[in-house]
């Protein structure tokens, strides 16, 4: 028995009314103005509003689809937007929050290349940025560790994760093919599950 999702709320999931897909827009809204950091940064938002405060998924289902929007190609922010919008409301879901998420830095970066020159070369902006670094480090680090909890990452599987950093860092093996083998590992390592249960002997 799968027990992972025993203590989950069912999700209020928004209406397929204009209202509805207000909501859906402007909660993406809200994530993509407030992330600083890229895509993984709005991970804390995403599990914030759309798992604990709207309960329209699970943090399994998050998880789930984080993974596959990793594996995907193309931007991680836009790739998370389309997959929980789809999954939340089908194709208009997956439009109002991926216009939602990318609306706000649009308009940000718009509005910073139109005056970037201004400004660019002072001395007070770029002690600003030199802050900001080791913050967006810290937001990417915060939903890793909760990810990994999530994952029920522990001593006899940690090598995995740890393996597959090393392999990119040291070595500079492209993460596609350690997505790929993690996948054919986990795959043929439910296979043996299931064969070996159907080898045990029924009582």
């Amino acid at each position: 028995m799968d027990n992972r999702n025993i203590n989950y709320v069912p999700p209020q999931q928004p209406s397929k009314s204009a209202a509805g897909m207000a909501t859906l827009f402007a909660t993406f809204f809200h994530i993509g103005l407030f992330t600083i950091g890229g895509g993984y940064a709005m991970i804390p938002l995403i599990e914030a509003k759309v798992v604990d405060e709207k309960q329209w998924i699970s943090r399994e289902d998050l998880l789930d689809l984080m993974a596959v929007a990793q594996s995907c190609p193309g931007i991680f922010a836009v790739n998370i937007a389309i997959f929980i919008g789809y999954k939340i409301r089908g194709v208009a879901g997956a439009l109002m929050s991926t216009i939602g998420c990318i609306m706000p830095s649009f308009m940000i970066i718009l509005a910073i290349a139109l005056f970037f020159r201004q400004f660019q070369d002072n001395v007070w902006v770029s002690r600003a940025f030199r802050g900001i670094r080791p913050c967006v480090v810290a937001l990417i680090a915060a939903p890793t560790f909760k990810m990994a909890k999530t994952a029920h990452i522990g001593w006899t599987n940690v090598w995995i994760p740890a393996l597959g950093a090393f392999l990119i860092w040291m070595f500079g093996v492209s993460p596609i093919w350690v997505i790929l083998a993690a996948g054919l590992g986990g795959y043929l390592y439910g296979k043996l599950i299931d064969l070996t249960h159907t080898q045990q002997p029924s009582h």
